[in-house]
C-alpha cells in the first residue's frame, strides 16, 4: 500500500484550512458581530450631519468589506505557505515555484475563481442593500484579483492588498436643464438653428416637426406638411429655412418665423440622481403628452424635392445653402438645386439602404452612411467632376458619419463602435471607441471636438477625439431618457444649454455640459 509523504499531508491540511475560509458576506464569528456595536458607540460621540441610520448602514457595509479582505489576506498567506511546501517538495527535483507569481497554472485559476466569487457577492449584496435609495455601489469585475465596489477600486495582489479611491465625474459637469415634451411619437432627429433667433427643431415619427424655445421649452411652431414620419431636420446656414426628410419619399424646404417668449426661471436640478443608477422605466402615462399648447402650424412646403423611390431617411444643406443632399432607402443620395428643385446628381454605389448623410461645414464634401457597413465620401469641390472614396471598417450598419472642423470624419455603428478617420488616410481609423450598445446619430462639438454618443440602451456618453471617455449623462427614474436615444446635437453658442438629445420616449432634452471642468477632470 502506498504511503502518503509528509509534504503531501501538509499540503492537504493547508488546502482544508483554506477551504474553511470560503467566501461569504455574512459571518458568524462572535468577535466580528460585536465589532459594529463598538463602532456605533464611537460614532455617537462624533459630529456628523448624516442621519444615524444612514451612518450605521454605511458602517455595516464597510464592515463587510473589511471582513472579506481579512479573509482574502489570510487566504493569500495560506497560498504562500502552500507554495513554500511545494518548493520543499520539488527542491530535490531541481524545480521551484516562484512565490511572487500566482499567475501561472492551477494557482491562478484558484485565485481568480475565489476573487470572482468575492466580487460577485459584494456586487449582489450592495445592489440589494441600496436599491431603495438614490445611490448604489455597483461592482464590476476587472480581471483576476481586480474588482471595484462603487467608487472604490480594489486590487488583491499576490500577497498584499492595496486600495485607492477612483474619482468620478462631478454631477455639476453634466446637468439636465430642460425637457421638450409635446410630440405624440418617437423623435428621430433634432438640430439647432444657425441664425438668430436660436431655436431647437425636432423631427418625429408623428409626421410633424416642431420648433421650440430653448430657454422656456415652449413649442413655437409646428410643421405638418409631411404624410409620413419625419426622419431628419436641418437648418439653412444663413436664412430662416428648414429642411426635413420624410418616410413619404420626399424632402421639404419650408420657411419659418418665430418670436421667442420671455425666459422663465430655470428649474431646480440640484436633486439629480447618480448617473450609474438604472431604475425601471416610468409609467407609460408619463409619456402620453397631450401635446403642446396651441402654436402656429405650417402645412405647405416652400419647395418639395421628390425623385426617390423609397423612404428619405436624412437630408442636409451643402455649404452656402444653394444645394441640398438627401439619402434614401432606395440606396441612392440625391443632390438638388434649391432654387429650381431640380436633381443635379444621383449618388449611387451603396449596396444597401442609406441611413444618414452629412455635409462638411466649410467645403463641398458629402458623406453618406449605409447598412452595407460602409460610408462614402463624395467630393464636389470641382464642379466638373465628383469623386468618391469608400471607408470600410465597421461590421454592422453604419448609423451615421459626421465631419469635424478639420480633416476628420467620425462614424458610429450598430456594431457598438465609433471610429475616427483621417480624410487623408482612409485605410484604417486613427481611434476606435468600443461601447456596450449600438450607437445612433452622433455629433461632434465644433470648438472642443467632443463626441456625443446616443445609445440604444438609453445612455448618452461623451468621448474626446482620441477615444478617451469623458462622462456619461445622468439617467435615472426621475430624469434622462427612458427609451432608445436616437440623436444628439451640440449648440456651443448657448452656454446654459449646449447639448441636446432626443429619443423614442417622445421627448428632447437640453443639457448643460461644463466643458472646461469636463476637460480638466480628463
Amino acid at each position: 500500500m502506498p504511503v502518503e509523504s509528509g509534504n503531501s499531508t501538509a499540503a492537504r491540511q493547508v488546502k482544508q484550512k483554506r477551504k474553511s475560509h470560503s467566501l461569504s458576506i455574512r459571518r458568524t464569528n462572535s468577535t466580528e458581530q460585536d465589532r459594529p456595536g463598538m463602532q456605533r458607540d464611537l460614532l455617537e460621540g462624533q459630529d456628523s450631519k448624516l442621519p444615524m441610520a444612514l451612518r450605521s448602514n454605511l458602517l455595516d457595509l464597510f464592515g463587510q468589506i473589511e471582513r472579506e479582505f481579512e479573509n482574502l489576506y489570510i487566504e493569500n498567506l495560506e497560498l504562500r505557505r502552500e507554495i513554500d511546501s511545494l518548493n520543499d517538495r520539488l527542491a530535490g527535483e531541481g524545480q521551484t515555484v516562484d512565490g511572487g507569481d500566482l499567475s501561472k497554472g492551477a494557482l491562478k485559476t484558484k485565485a481568480s475563481h475565489s476573487t470572482s466569487q468575492l466580487s460577485q457577492k459584494l456586487k449582489t449584496t450592495y445592489k440589494a442593500s441600496t436599491s431603495k435609495r438614490s445611490n448604489s455601489f455597483p461592482g464590476k469585475v476587472g480581471g483576476p484579483r481586480n474588482f471595484n465596489v462603487g467608487n472604490w477600486e480594489l486590487w488583491g495582489g499576490d500577497s498584499w492588498i492595496v486600495s485607492s479611491f477612483k474619482a468620478t465625474t462631478s454631477r455639476a459637469v453634466c446637468q439636465l436643464v430642460k425637457e421638450y415634451v409635446g410630440h405624440r411619437d418617437g423623435i428621430w432627429d433634432l438640430a439647432v438653428t444657425r441664425v438668430q433667433p436660436l431655436v431647437l427643431g425636432t423631427a418625429s415619427a408623428d409626421h410633424c416637426s416642431m420648433l421650440w424655445s430653448i430657454e422656456t421649452g415652449k413649442c413655437l411652431l409646428k410643421y405638418a406638411g409631411h404624410a409620413g414620419s419625419v426622419n431628419s431636420i436641418k437648418f439653412h446656414p444663413t436664412e430662416q429655412m428648414a429642411l426635413t426628410a420624410s418616410g413619404d419619399q420626399t424632402a421639404h424646404i419650408w420657411r419659418y418665423m418665430v418670436q421667442l417668449p420671455l425666459p422663465q426661471p430655470p428649474a431646480d436640478t440640484s436633486a439629480s440622481l447618480d448617473d450609474d443608477v438604472d431604475f425601471s422605466d416610468k409609467d407609460e402615462a408619463d409619456g402620453e403628452a397631450d401635446g403642446p399648447s396651441e402654436c402656429p402650424t405650417i402645412r405647405v412646403a416652400t419647395t418639395t424635392l421628390k425623385s426617390h423611390q423609397g423612404v428619405v431617411i436624412a437630408a442636409d444643406w451643402l455649404v452656402g445653402g444653394k444645394q441640398v443632399v438627401t439619402a434614401s432607402w432606395d440606396r441612392a443620395a440625391n443632390l438638388y438645386d434649391v432654387e429650381t428643385s431640380e436633381l443635379v446628381h444621383a449618388l449611387t454605389g451603396h449596396d444597401q439602404e442609406l441611413t444618414h448623410c452629412c455635409t462638411h461645414p466649410t467645403q463641398r464634401l458629402v458623406v453618406t452612411s449605409s447598412r452595407d457597413t460602409t460610408f462614402r465620401l463624395w467630393d464636389f469641390r470641382d464642379p466638373s467632376i465628383h469623386s468618391v472614396n469608400v471607408f470600410q471598417g465597421h461590421t454592422d450598419t453604419v448609423t451615421s458619419a459626421v465631419f469635424t472642423v478639420g480633416d476628420n470624419v467620425v462614424s458610429g455603428s450598430d456594431d457598438r463602435t465609433v471610429k475616427v478617420w483621417d480624410l487623408k488616410n482612409m485605410r484604417s481609423p486613427i481611434a476606435t471607441i468600443r461601447t456596450d450598445s449600438a450607437v445612433n446619430r452622433i455629433s461632434v462639438s465644433a470648438n472642443q471636438r467632443i463626441i456625443a454618443l446616443p445609445h440604444d440602451n438609453r445612455q448618452v456618453r461623451l468621448f474626446d477625439m482620441s477615444g478617451v471617455r469623458l462622462a456619461r449623462l445622468p439617467r435615472s427614474n426621475r430624469q434622462g431618457h427612458r427609451r432608445m436615444v436616437c440623436c444628439s446635437a451640440w449648440n456651443e453658442e448657448n452656454q446654459a444649454c449646449n447639448l441636446f438629445t432626443c429619443g423614442f420616449d417622445r421627448q428632447a432634452i437640453g443639457w448643460n455640459i461644463n466643458i472646461p471642468a469636463l476637460l480638466q477632470e480628463k
